[in-house]
Parts: C-alpha cells; sequence; structure tokens
C-alpha cells in the first residue's frame, strides 16, 4: 500500500453525528448538527463539543452554559443533516425537521424525542483554539430509550441504528465486528474440546 502526504487537518474518521440542542426557552431553541464531539473524562462524567464562534448555537450555549448532546439514528439523517446546513437564525429547525422538543431534567434546554439518547450538559469551560472553541461539558443527566431495554436492564444502543459521519457523508455503524475485549479473551470451546 503507497500513501501520499497531505498538509495537517483533520481526518479523525468515522465520527457520530449528534444533534446538539439549546436555548432556554421555547422562542430560542435551536439545533445544530456536530460531528465534533467526544467523550473526554470518566469520573466526573464529561465530554466537549467544538463550534465556531460564528454559528447561531454558539452564542446560546454560550450564555446560557448548558446543552443538550443527542444522538442520532438512520431515521433522522435528513433533519441531521439539516440541523448542519441551514441557520436558526433564518429557520425554525424543529418546526422545519418535525423533530420534538421535549424538557429535560436539569438545564433549561430540550432534548429531542426522536434520539435514543439525550445527554444533558453543563458548560465547564470555553476554550478558544481558533477556527473552533471547545465546550467542556459535565454530564447532567442521561435519558435512553426504554425500547432499547431488554430483561436484563441491558441497553442495546445499536439496534436504534446510529448515525455515524465520514469525510463529508452519512452511514449506518454496518456489520457487528467484536465486542471489547474479544482479542484477548480465551476461547473455552477448543480448552474443552482438548479435555475431551
Amino acid at each position: 500500500m503507497s500513501k501520499i502526504e497531505w498538509k495537517p487537518g483533520n481526518m479523525l474518521y468515522p465520527l457520530p453525528a449528534v444533534i446538539v440542542s439549546c436555548g432556554s426557552n421555547p422562542s430560542d431553541y435551536n439545533m445544530v448538527t456536530v460531528a465534533w464531539a467526544g467523550t473526554i473524562c470518566t469520573n466526573p462524567p464529561m465530554l466537549s463539543i467544538s463550534l465556531r464562534p460564528s454559528r447561531h448555537s454558539y452564542s446560546l450555549i454560550k450564555n446560557s452554559g448548558e446543552f443538550v448532546v443527542n444522538l442520532t439514528t438512520e431515521t433522522m439523517v435528513k433533519a441531521t443533516d439539516y440541523c448542519g446546513v441551514k441557520s436558526g437564525r433564518d429557520v425554525n429547525k424543529f418546526l422545519e425537521t418535525k423533530l420534538t422538543p421535549e424538557p429535560s431534567s436539569y438545564v433549561k434546554c430540550p432534548r429531542i424525542k426522536e434520539s435514543p439518547v439525550n445527554i444533558e450538559c453543563k458548560v465547564v469551560e470555553v476554550k478558544e483554539l481558533g477556527s473552533h472553541d471547545l465546550f467542556i461539558a459535565k454530564v447532567l443527566a442521561i435519558h435512553v430509550d426504554d425500547s432499547l431495554m431488554d430483561s436484563s436492564n441491558k441497553f442495546h444502543f445499536n439496534d436504534s441504528k446510529p448515525l455515524c459521519y465520514s469525510h463529508g457523508s452519512y452511514f449506518g455503524l454496518g456489520k457487528y465486528l467484536g465486542h471489547f475485549g474479544y482479542s484477548v479473551k480465551k476461547n473455552t470451546t477448543k480448552k474443552n474440546n482438548r479435555k475431551k
């Protein structure tokens, strides 16, 4: 395999395509699609999102210090794209996408009903980096779709058909290839066969 060298840039793909909801009251509720979101700490639970200061949602989040990360699914792909290319200055994205705002438990901004996972967040720091600013936030609460829970209380998020973003395109997750730790798990079947 031969490779060519490109100038420095962002090529960390695929990424989750999430919709971040914000706004303190129904008149300024907004949503923005973010691919630059990530987990940064387990204890306390924290995550981050990166936004351009020119985005309408930027000032809403900076002023309120709150937002909700809503995970997306294949059925939400058109709404996810729309929230990334249209500005809340010009349109009411909830009306245009027909997504449903519902109250959060700890923040004033809404959750998205159609999302299988909503993560309520409180901003603890904003780092100015250049083209984008990094919002570092503490997770206050998580809401999950109870239809994705089984009788053992295990959450099956992958059954929701999550959406991801890779180099300008949206994709589903694809086929299952293994679980965390499977590469070092001992094969008990082979061991049992050797004993026979």
